[in-house]
């Protein structure tokens, strides 16, 4: 239940043009220090995973796996993805307070 409601989060997020998604595109909003939280599906592959753990320790961004490729694809209006990163940093803070309620 309370993972819907930081999915429904990420969706208010895209709405607001404040979401990227796909590999490429987090990575380089991470890079270029546009991202405040990235977001990983549980069933992301290993590499992915690691691929973006390791970044977010780096950069010193918070990282949240939550919900399947297809959920998080549902939630920013796309078919599957495996990551999304929020460019807005009272929306960011607002999903990861959520997902921290909801021990995520």
């Amino acid at each position: 239940m309370k993972q819907n409601k930081t999915l429904s989060m990420l969706g208010l997020a895209r709405r607001a043009g404040k979401v990227v998604s796909g590999e490429f595109s987090v990575e380089k909003a991470v890079k270029s220090g546009k991202a405040y939280l990235v977001i990983v599906a549980e069933d992301a592959s290993d590499n992915t995973r690691k691929n973006f753990t390791d970044m977010c320790t780096y950069y010193q961004l918070p990282l949240i796996f939550t919900g399947t490729k297809e959920t998080l694809g549902h939630a920013i209006g796309c078919e599957l993805r495996a990551s999304a990163a929020v460019t807005d940093s009272g929306l960011a803070a607002g999903i990861e307070k959520c997902a921290q309620v909801s021990g995520e």
